[in-house]
């Protein structure tokens, strides 16, 4: 068994490999293309990781926001359209969502006002910008939820098989 890890930085790869109590030769197992030196050579920040180790990792570690920490924080498309999401607590996530939810039915009716001949004028442009803010970080919550989902799904709380179950059933009535 390898030795635990003294240094300071720790990357989220790092972090999250520690977290499931893998060592660096485990988690490669677990992967299986992906090696021991390319997982210290990633954790170390001497190589930034490709997308499909990203997937690996987050499937490995049982940690589905390691997709948006990568495309939010490493990938050059993703740090301008990818929000950063914070892994938080079910309760956090719904009271937040209702708290968005709320604020935007406050503003459901002017984002009609504004939207409703197609063109936004000038005097509407800064509350456009405001429900615009307000949908992308209710989009920010969605995404929040949905990796707690994952995350609860990976970690076997939720019976995978209901689940597809139920997801060929939902996609059968589309």
């Amino acid at each position: 068994m390898g030795r635990a890890s003294v240094r300071e930085n720790k990357n989220i790869y790092q972090l999250s490999r520690e977290a499931c109590g893998l060592t660096r030769a485990q988690a490669s197992e677990r992967m299986e293309w992906v090696t021991e030196s390319r997982i210290e050579k990633i954790e170390g920040g001497k190589s930034v990781p490709a997308p499909e180790e990203v997937l690996a990792m987050a499937q490995a570690y049982k940690r589905p926001a390691l997709c948006n920490a990568y495309c939010s924080g490493e990938c050059a498309i993703g740090r301008k359209y990818v929000p950063a999401v914070r892994e938080k607590p079910i309760e956090a996530i719904v009271l937040e969502l209702l708290a968005a939810l709320n604020a935007l039915e406050q503003n459901k009716n002017r984002l009609i006002e504004i939207t409703s001949d197609g063109v936004i004028h000038d005097d509407q442009i800064r509350d456009f910008v405001r429900i615009r803010d307000q949908l992308g970080h209710l989009g920010t919550i969605v995404d929040a939820l949905e990796f707690w989902f994952d995350g609860t799904v990976a970690n076997g709380a939720v019976d995978a098989q209901i689940l597809q179950r139920v997801l060929r059933e939902t996609e059968a009535q589309k």
